[in-house]
């Protein structure tokens, strides 16, 4: 029995030493390799942030009623609550924090505190679902930034550290490997590329920074796959390319102005980088620059495409009106195509509503280029916290089907969601078409 304890703590021990291998080409001190030098310059711009929620009965209607309060016998007021994450400094001038939407979702106030300990009351700029990245601004005070790094120069098995605030115990620097790149299908909003990592990240990590060994700002720590989301080995972190052009439109608009390209995408055949075009809606910006039915994009603005998940989330993030771009092999040719992104389309805000989709307001519309009949669902509005809010729905968005099947009109829909059994909505969101969970 001894002797299996001992052989389990010596793996335990050889696993850990592994997870902890420092790099070679590492800065020396006394002759030792050591992370020490790049993470004293970098971690004065990790922040923590705590967010103060509303309570319960801020957020409904009927708990803020005190009749109905006093009716079910409920306590007359309960505590706001407190969430913490973490947060990046990354313009130290004008006092902006990078971090991600989910630490600050509901948030009635935002306090960051420095490694110094120095507290600062923070405003929102605005957050961005769809991408997991929001923007929040204290008074600009003695404070130290991270330089953004090349999060597209990454490639698997490139040494990287995960500073955050893990638990609430204070600031660690854990170090691992980039163990993959182009990660998606893990939320329902779908613009995803995400940096896999092995560098532990934990509840609490959320919003921190993700940095090579040069000390730069690679990608923004966002999520972890594990028993009781605790660590495993298995973390995800959004590419420092995708969260500095949401900040850039948090900061210029408050919101992510997106638009469309008007294509659908899937992988190239027989695998290899890029993006094959399944279709081009007629008269959209794809059709109007030239794109065709089976081209393969291969680069965007300059940088390779690796995959349609990757093009997804580049024009996820482009605002309506940009000009991007697409380096295209046709056949044995390659060309160099500019398009403009243009507006998604609206039906107007008239439309009748379903009760299983409470809160979205939903028309029929014709669109060209959608699979089989080219009529969908539009949806024309949705009411902030309303149940189809909380499961995803946006105004703008076409709902194209139901598990996989194809609806063309409200009857259809309400139909179909009254099947029993796991219900999942098929969205089309721009360029990008993913599943929404409603049951």
């Amino acid at each position: 029995m001894v002797k299996k304890v001992f052989c389990s703590l010596a793996i335990a021990c050889i696993a850990g030493a592994a997870a902890a291998q420092i790099p070679s080409g590492a800065p020396l001190r006394d002759g030792v390799p050591t992370l020490a030098p790049i993470l004293e310059k970098v971690t004065p711009a990790v922040v923590n942030i705590a967010v103060l929620q509303a309570s319960p009965e801020e957020q409904n209607p009927m708990l803020r009623d005190p009749f109905f309060r006093r009716f079910f016998g409920m306590p007359g007021q309960s505590e706001p609550q407190i969430a913490a994450g973490s947060g990046v400094i990354v313009d130290a001038k004008n006092g902006y924090v990078l971090t991600n939407a989910h630490v600050v979702k509901d948030a009635r106030e935002v306090l960051i505190t420095l490694k110094d300990n120095r507290r600062l009351p923070a405003k929102l700029v605005g957050a961005d679902p769809g991408t997991d990245i929001a923007v929040v601004r204290v008074e600009p005070r003695s404070l130290v930034d991270v330089r953004f790094g090349d999060s597209d120069a990454l490639q698997v098995g490139d040494f990287v550290i995960a500073i955050g605030n893990p638990f609430g115990i204070g600031q660690t620097a854990p170090s691992g490997i980039v163990s993959a790149l182009g990660r998606s299908g893990l939320s329902k909003e779908g613009y995803e590329h995400f940096i896999q990592t092995d560098a532990s990240i934990n509840p609490g990590n959320s919003g921190g920074a993700l940095i090579n060994l040069k000390g730069e700002l690679v990608g923004i720590n966002t999520a972890i796959i594990g028993p009781s989301g605790g660590n495993v080995g298995i973390g995800f972190a959004v590419p420092v390319v995708i969260a500095y052009a949401v900040m850039d439109q948090l900061i210029r608009f408050g919101e992510v102005k997106r638009g469309r390209l008007g294509i659908s995408m899937t992988d190239v055949v027989g695998g290899g980088d890029g993006a094959t075009i399944a279709d081009v809606q007629a008269d959209s910006p794809a059709s109007k620059a030239g794109l065709r039915k089976g081209d393969v994009v291969t680069g965007f603005n300059g940088r390779p495409v690796r995959g349609p998940a990757e093009l997804r989330a580049r024009l996820g993030v482009v605002p309506v009106g940009d000009t991007v771009e697409l380096q295209v092999q046709r056949g044995g040719e390659k060309r160099t195509l500019k398009a403009q992104i243009g507006p998604i389309e609206s039906g107007g805000s008239g439309g009748e509503s379903v009760q299983e989709l409470a809160g979205a307001v939903l028309q029929e519309v014709s669109r060209s280029g959608l699979p089989g009949r080219n009529r969908a669902v539009l949806v024309t509005a949705v009411k902030p916290e309303s149940p189809a809010f909380r499961h995803g729905l946006r105004a703008g968005d076409l709902i194209v089907g139901v598990n996989a099947r194809r609806v063309t009109s409200v009857k259809e829909l309400t139909a179909a969601l009254r099947t029993r059994g796991n219900v999942q909505l098929n969205v089309l969101r721009g360029d990008n078409v993913f599943s929404i969970p409603v049951s």
